[in-house]
């Protein structure tokens, strides 16, 4: 008779018991840029909603930058180091393939023998995360999950590309995942599209830029480092065009309207989108709608954590409010759920 394999334990419910964030120090306003990319303030305004954005000094690394929210997000939950099980981190802009920043972070933490991987999505990276913490805890593989999405986004940026150079930007935002008496994270919404992946890539992979080294060491030319590249026009038209789906789907799955939300927390990819959003779903005038983007820039998997963060801190939103949260961007790739937001650190 085959041995009987025991199964863990399930909890009924699972919730965001604690956010922190860490913000570079570097301030970066418009004026700073537009002259590299022939471009003007009120051009990036108009495109974008960006004011400003923040861009990490040498010392502000992936793992330092996750550490500092990891750290004000376990102080928000009441959470010990030692209690978290798994540390999932959603990131696109680590420039080494291992180890794992969730592991080096969950050492840096003081954390031991603990359960830990890196999540690459894209902009959706951290919902990712989140709803593989809340099946974790759900499913009871781990009782408490560090979530975190991190970027260093300058590091890809080539300074004189007028599409990317003043979008994207960098910073931390991490959550911690527990039980709850009642549910706080609605099933996820989630996709993908690989048909879509020239609207936002890395221009040459590791292996043609190598080959474009050997070459121009033996041939005296130059090279160009990889850098990130982006279609706006092809991700703005994917975005209005079937996010407004996802985002009704997340709903559909948690029961929720959009009439019962007090949030909506999108991606923060341009005000343009996020307003296109707003108006397809019909969003009440009372509904707090994140818009870290005209200081904080593009995050991508820092986006939605940041966001929710400045909501919180402005005292636009509450902890418990009900909220949407909708990631998405390069893959291309789509993920949201409904949430009930978590105190800060």
């Amino acid at each position: 008779m085959p041995a009987q394999i025991a199964t863990a334990t399930p909890v009924a419910h699972a919730g965001l018991l604690g956010l922190g964030v860490y913000r570079p120090r570097r301030v970066v306003p418009n004026a700073e840029i537009v002259e590299q990319i022939n471009s003007s303030d009120e051009w990036i305004k108009t495109r974008s909603g960006i004011a400003a954005r923040r861009w990490a000094d040498k010392d502000e690394t992936i793992i330092s930058m996750s550490t500092e929210a990891a750290r004000n997000a376990l102080a928000a939950s009441g959470i010990a180091a030692e209690q978290i099980d798994t540390v999932v981190l959603a990131t696109s802009s680590q420039m080494v393939l291992g180890p794992s920043a969730g592991a080096v972070v969950a050492t840096e933490l003081g954390m031991h023998d603990t359960a830990a991987f890196d999540v690459s999505a894209g902009c959706a990276g951290f919902c990712y995360g989140l709803a593989n913490a809340a099946n974790l805890v759900r499913s009871g593989q781990a009782r408490y999950v560090l979530v975190i999405g991190v970027e260093r986004l300058s590091d890809l940026l080539d300074p004189a590309d007028r599409t990317t150079a003043f979008i994207f930007a960098d910073g931390a935002g991490a959550v911690v995942v527990g039980p709850a008496e009642a549910e706080g994270i609605g099933p996820v919404a989630w996709g993908s599209d690989g048909s879509q992946t020239k609207a936002i890539k890395q221009d040459k992979d590791f292996q043609e830029y190598f080959a474009e080294v050997a070459e121009a060491e033996a041939t005296g030319g130059t090279t160009v480092r990889p850098y990130i590249r982006m279609n706006g026009q092809a991700v703005f038209r994917w975005a209005v065009t079937f996010l407004e789906k996802a985002c009704r789907e997340a709903l559909d799955v948690a029961g929720v309207t959009a009439d019962q939300l007090d949030a909506f927390v999108p991606h923060q990819a341009n005000m343009r989108i996020i307003d296109a959003l707003i108006k397809a779903l019909s969003i009440p005038e009372g509904v707090a709608v994140a818009r870290d983007i005209v200081e904080t820039g593009n995050t991508s998997a820092a986006s939605i954590p940041m966001a929710m963060e400045e909501l919180l801190r402005s005292g636009a939103a509450k902890p418990g409010d009900t909220a949407l949260l909708l990631g998405f961007g390069a893959g291309l790739a789509y993920a949201g759920q409904v949430v009930s937001l978590p105190r800060i650190g």
